[in-house]
């Protein structure tokens, strides 16, 4: 095992993937001379040459549409997008193109296409540079998205999204990019569609993804030296969706709590909410308590900006009322 940040960790899956297939390219803003605004791409340049790691101009629709073009033939690009709030100048060619050509035209063209995109709030950026939209994308099908929470997750999605024969959408939460974990060394591509339990529990099921699994696990530690066990499911995937770890999980613990990043209303957490009424209602002692975002634009100064995020602090009162309803029931 070696300890690498979040940023080295993607940065090693698209190094290794270049080195291991030829028909991987890269395209994307200021990701070769500049090596990218968050440096993900540093050094490919220099390694590969302009073929394959290739500056693009600031036109989201038109690269993202020539990379829809080359996967149909062949290749194998990974498309950055600078933040996913700019991907909307693009989402005609994902939605309409890229997620659609496989089964419009019965497979006779495949796009193994990979976007990666970072987002979030958090870092002063303002209301169009702070979303998270995931949303968009996972209502989507035929397009895969998948959204790690560690640096591990990260190289191993990543792998598996380049070598993946669809379209696969990596989303990259600012605040992920300088945190730090171990990655094996022999690491293999991840299952696209298996989330990961990474804390077993007994008394409630804490269901997050991409930063607020990361939250998950702070808040579940925290909670543990008051006497409540806390199981915490990191999704991973959002499209497929692990819907059998939801529910099994719930189904143990009897309650449920779902943390996202994104707004409450209509959201990923309302998607879990059904699951697992679906899936798992005759097992719940409480209803399923969602903890998301303010429902308003990202405001740019920081104290609203901090108090429009959800924080661990939500995520911990949302856990410990839904404890106290279960133990009430009882």
């Amino acid at each position: 095992m070696t300890v690498i940040s979040y940023r080295q960790a993607l940065h090693d899956a698209l190094r290794e993937e270049l080195l291991r297939d030829e028909d991987v390219l890269l395209m994307g803003e200021e990701i070769g001379r500049f090596e990218g605004s968050y440096k993900i791409t540093a050094g490919l340049l220099a390694e590969f040459g302009a073929k394959r790691v290739r500056d693009t101009p600031i036109a989201e629709e038109g690269f993202t549409g020539a990379a829809v073009g080359a996967a149909m033939l062949g290749l194998r690009p990974v498309v950055e997008i600078m933040t996913i709030n700019f991907s909307l100048l693009a989402i005609d060619q994902i939605v309409n193109h890229a997620a659609k050509i496989y089964g419009m035209f019965g497979g006779q063209a495949k796009v193994p296409l990979v976007i990666r995109t970072p987002g979030g709030g958090g870092q002063q950026l303002g209301a169009t540079h702070s979303q998270n939209i995931e949303l968009y994308y996972a209502f989507v099908p035929g397009l895969k998205v998948v959204a790690p929470a560690t640096p591990a997750d990260a190289k191993a999605l990543m792998l598996a999204a380049i070598r993946d024969d669809d379209p696969v959408l990596v989303l990259e939460n600012l605040a992920l990019y300088n945190t730090s974990g171990e990655v094996p060394e022999d690491l293999e591509p991840a299952e696209i569609g298996r989330a990961a339990v990474t804390r077993t529990g007994r008394d409630v099921t804490v269901v997050a993804y991409s930063r607020m699994a990361v939250v998950a696990l702070d808040v579940a530690e925290r909670l543990a030296a008051e006497g409540i066990d806390v199981e915490v499911v990191d999704l991973r995937s959002l499209r497929p969706l692990d819907r059998d770890t939801i529910v099994a999980s719930v189904q143990k613990t009897n309650c449920a709590v779902v943390l996202e990043d994104d707004w409450l209303t209509y959201g990923i957490g309302a998607e879990i909410a059904a699951t697992i009424s679906d899936g798992a209602f005759d097992w719940l002692d409480a209803p399923v308590r969602r903890v998301a975002m303010a429902e308003v634009p990202m405001p740019y100064a920081k104290s609203l900006e901090l108090a429009a995020l959800p924080s661990a602090e939500d995520a911990a009162a949302a856990i410990r009322e839904t404890v106290d309803a279960v133990a009430r029931r009882r």
